[in-house]
């Protein structure tokens, strides 16, 4: 689905229109580009895993115009865009394109100040989404699991009193999940939340969906007892039980509260549908809802 580029929200901007001298689109050398160490910053740990994960990917698709300017001697200073170039050179490539724009040093300054604290950070949902589009197994994968499950990857980030029945933000939790305990357990884990009690809305979080496969991939039987399993399930209250797993804090570190979970529903389920051994049956059924 396709959308045309609208501005009928927003306000008219208030400032005066002063965009500067048009920038041009050309292909340069990289030996010409240089870095102006006044106001560029170093590349770090974080940027030098960066600039060998664009590298190892290279992709012209992924690649947006380097922002620079020029500067005496025919070169130009590079505004944004010092990983990725960096990237381009280790592929052993001599150009790169570039948009030109015509600033003086504060102006290079404040451009890059500009474009880089400007940015709008990506949410996992979006990149989660960006990648299912773009066909990639894992995400396929999931995907197929959450329909099976009726779960939605909400693309926003809503707060959780504004969650419906079935909507998560927890992609990380859900895409280690599926990797360690199986479609199988993830679906029947998710089931375990969101056909139970009201629906659970909110309770889809990524401590409670890590705690139930935990507990179910561990207890093949309770795993694999269908509707019992969710009579059993519908008798335990998620608010009470992550009240009791927060202590009423605000926040709480992940992998504690995923153990708490995982301890108050193994506690439930032994009550509910009797003990069972650590290890079973490897093949788990998820349940089909009627």
């Amino acid at each position: 689905m396709f959308k045309p580029i609208s501005s009928d929200h927003f306000d008219t901007p208030k400032t005066e229109f002063r965009p500067g001298p048009a920038p041009q689109l050309l292909w340069i050398e990289i030996k010409d580009l240089v870095i102006d160490q006044s106001y560029q910053r170093d590349i770090g740990k974080r940027g030098a895993a960066n600039i060998r994960q664009i590298a190892e990917n290279f992709d012209w698709s992924k690649f947006a115009p380097v922002i620079v300017a020029p500067i005496e001697g025919g070169q130009y200073a590079v505004v944004d865009g010092q990983h990725r170039t960096t990237a381009a050179l280790l592929r052993c490539l001599e150009k790169v394109p570039c948009q030109v724009v015509q600033a003086d040093r504060a102006q290079q300054a404040a451009a890059f100040a500009a474009v880089n604290g400007s940015i709008t950070k990506t949410t996992a949902q979006q990149l989660y989404y960006a990648r299912l589009t773009a066909g990639h197994p894992e995400c396929a994968a999931l995907q197929e699991v959450l329909a099976a499950a009726g779960v939605e990857i909400v693309k926003t980030n809503l707060v959780l009193s504004k969650m419906r029945v079935g909507q998560t933000h927890s992609v990380g939790a859900l895409l280690r999940c599926l990797r360690e305990y199986g479609s199988a357990t993830l679906i029947t884990s998710l089931q375990c939340i969101t056909q139970t009690a009201d629906g659970n809305a909110g309770f889809l979080r990524a401590s409670i969906i890590e705690g139930i496969c935990e507990v179910l991939h561990k207890n093949r039987r309770w795993c694999e007892a269908g509707d019992a399993l969710l009579r059993a399930m519908d008798e335990l209250s998620f608010p009470d039980m992550w009240e009791e797993v927060t202590g009423g804090r605000e926040q709480t570190f992940p992998g504690t509260a995923s153990r708490l979970v995982a301890e108050l529903v193994t506690a439930h389920l032994t009550k509910a549908l009797g003990s069972t051994s650590r290890h079973g049956s490897t093949a788990g059924q998820h349940i089909v809802a009627a």
